[in-house]
């Protein structure tokens, strides 16, 4: 008698699990088609983003549609790379699952826990592929327009190595805030008085490599032949440098600790006498120092997950296939959560 419950209960786990298995490979054709869709889509924003990203950009409309373009391709690329990695493990566990036999309910008992976790996996995944779709095309369905106006803005001359360092700070990110520095940078003060800038951010999130990297661009170079770096605390030897603020100057200042107000005043007014055709960058991770801007500050948040992820995949392999080492790929994902 136990021997004939067994039995069936054996057949019918097998009957479930053979269902279960044929729905799995008809959602992962599902998935393969929205993976292909989802490289696409990829593909044309990330040429728009890059594309956008070598041009000076001044309006503020422009600016956040470039920012909701890049969120939505770093989503998706994160997204794609799940998929590709949930797509190889599936295939190599294509080849355990045939290796089973499903003549009893003990010898089912593995099986049916890996397809369940399949299951899972597949819903949840799913679930992050439709999401990057439905951002990706949501922005590829309105940016005609986007384009039309984006070839109305000039474009910023390369050198033969900027291309290297353009990978970097193409995956790097930061477009938005790097067109608002040039913005500034570029544009006259309309009140005809030094402006002022405050960039601020946690600890290690990039400000001095952000000012760093529109400071070497060949229009700022061009525009501003003097490029001042002090220290918070000794932004009073500004008065040893009255030469160099002569002609078209840029001043930056990195402040890490605290000064009182009259000190800014005493170095602003000698500015101010000296040439008022400078423009002062502040730099630092306490938001009080926003007082002393002129303009608005320009914020620095953490990198995004997908951000990261991609940053550490694309340092991790280059131009390399990704999917010759997919464990490799998940590496890059843990440091990414661990960073973040």
């Amino acid at each position: 008698m136990e021997t004939a419950i067994a039995a069936v209960a054996g057949e019918i786990l097998s009957r479930f699990i053979s269902f279960t298995l044929k729905k799995l490979c008809s959602s992962h054709e599902c998935l393969e088609e929205k993976g292909k869709r989802l490289e696409h889509l990829l593909t044309r924003v990330h040429t728009v983003v890059e594309e956008t990203d070598g041009r000076y950009i001044t309006n503020s409309g422009m600016l956040m549609q470039l920012k909701t373009l890049s969120e939505a391709m770093y989503q998706g690329y994160h997204a794609l790379d799940t998929l590709r990695f949930q797509l190889h493990e599936e295939s190599s566990m294509d080849k355990v699952r045939n290796s089973f036999s499903f003549s009893s309910a003990t010898r089912l008992k593995r099986p049916r826990t890996i397809v369940f976790d399949s299951v899972n996996k597949g819903k949840m995944l799913n679930l992050e592929v439709h999401g990057a779709l439905e951002n990706l095309e949501r922005v590829v369905a309105n940016i005609g327009e986007f384009l039309a106006l984006l070839g109305g803005y000039d474009r910023m001359s390369q050198r033969p190595y900027d291309v290297y360092l353009y990978i970097d700070n193409f995956m790097f990110g930061r477009h938005t805030e790097k067109q608002k520095l040039l913005n500034f940078l570029l544009q006259r003060s309309p009140d005809g008085a030094p402006a002022v800038l405050p960039v601020i951010g946690s600890f290690a999130v990039g400000k001095k490599t952000l000012v760093a990297h529109v400071c070497a661009d060949e229009r700022v170079r061009s525009q501003f032949p003097s490029i001042l770096h002090l220290k918070g605390e000794n932004i009073l030897s500004i008065v040893h440098h009255e030469k160099a603020l002569l002609g078209m100057a840029l001043v930056v200042i990195e402040f890490i600790l605290e000064i009182d107000g009259v000190e800014w005043e005493e170095f602003y007014s000698f500015v101010t006498r000296t040439n008022r055709s400078i423009k002062v960058i502040i730099i630092s991770t306490h938001e009080r120092f926003v007082r002393f801007g002129s303009v608005r500050p320009v914020f620095l948040n953490k990198l995004s997950y997908e951000e990261l992820q991609c940053l550490f995949k694309t340092l991790a392999f280059g131009s390399a296939d990704p999917m010759e080492h997919p464990g490799l790929v998940q590496i890059a994902e843990e440091y990414a959560k661990s960073l973040h």
